[in-house]
């Protein structure tokens, strides 16, 4: 069966449009890269990029994003509502069809290795690539940013897996396989950012109540002056969106506010969504948002 692999890169800048073009360009240029989605928000200063291949072709497409981010993107000036440790935040890679999680993570182990020794930029490996048990999640690593890594990245814990034990203007970056992931964020009628936290708060997995499977943040939007809930499921067959949208409106309405609409970073699987996609609010919402559709239109 034919190898493919999914790749969804996440780089830390949104707003410059030339420099995310040279990010793009760098993916492109590999012939065989199935280039499916580029989704920028200025206020997380964020883009996430989504392309497939055959595992060698998405690894070296992979590498040219981490190194071209590395010479334009500047952490030391970069602003953002989105937590981040790096020019390329996060490379997640997603085993899609004829090739198992396991031997995905050879891959991803290949890359960590060659952006350390290449890029000279320090690599964490997380989820399923996780060589420690304490990187496993993502948050974990991430916690207090950039600013505080380059501090502390010479302590025991905090050793990168790959690179250089030092940070540069382009911070680090956290490769690691795991499974299709939603990027998911709810806007609510309200520029209150204490009630998006209060709702994150409450979903979250680790709350006494909370959704399994979710991961969540208030933020404020200062381009829109609006709250945001901004979620990561990441099993959306045991916790779906629906799920999630309906428990975010109850609590909106304790809240004396209301869901204005949401959003779909980068592409869902076609089996996440409900019956009728319309019941989510969905900014923008076509086919093209679908990873299927996506995937064989570029066939």
């Amino acid at each position: 069966m034919h190898q493919l692999i999914e790749c969804v890169p996440n780089f830390s800048e949104g707003r410059d449009k030339a420099k995310i073009k040279l990010i793009e360009d760098s993916i492109k240029k590999v012939k065989g890269i199935l280039f499916l989605n580029s989704e920028s928000d200025i206020d997380h200063n964020r883009t996430v990029i989504t392309f497939a291949g055959e595992p060698e072709k998405v690894i070296k497409a992979a590498f040219n994003a981490i190194k071209t981010a590395a010479k334009i993107i500047d952490l030391n000036v970069h602003k953002g509502v989105h937590p981040r440790i790096g020019a390329t935040d996060v490379v997640p890679l997603i085993p899609l069809t004829g090739i198992t999680r396991k031997e995905t993570v050879k891959y991803s182990i290949a890359l960590a290795k060659r952006v350390g020794e290449k890029v000279k930029i320090p690599v964490y490996l997380y989820e399923n690539s996780a060589i420690r048990k304490d990187r496993k999640n993502l948050a974990v690593i991430r916690k207090g940013q950039y600013e505080r890594l380059k501090k502390e990245i010479t302590l025991p814990e905090k050793t990168p897996d790959f690179g250089p034990h030092k940070m540069g203007p382009a911070g680090a970056t956290v490769i690691g396989v795991r499974r299709i992931l939603v990027a998911y964020n709810i806007n609510l009628k309200t520029s209150d950012i204490e009630i998006a936290k209060m709702i994150a708060n409450e979903i979250r997995e680790t709350a006494k109540n909370g959704l399994k499977n979710i991961k969540a943040l208030g933020l404020y939007l200062k381009s829109k002056n609006i709250a945001q809930v901004s979620i990561n499921l990441t099993d959306y067959k045991k916790t779906p969106p629906l799920k999630v949208f309906k428990k975010v409106e109850t609590l909106a309405k304790k809240l004396k506010t209301r869901i204005l609409e949401s959003e779909i970073i980068g592409l869902i699987p076609a089996q996440a969504l409900p019956k009728n996609p319309k019941l989510l609010k969905i900014k923008n919402f076509s086919d093209k948002k679908i990873l299927e559709k996506q995937l064989n239109l570029r066939k």
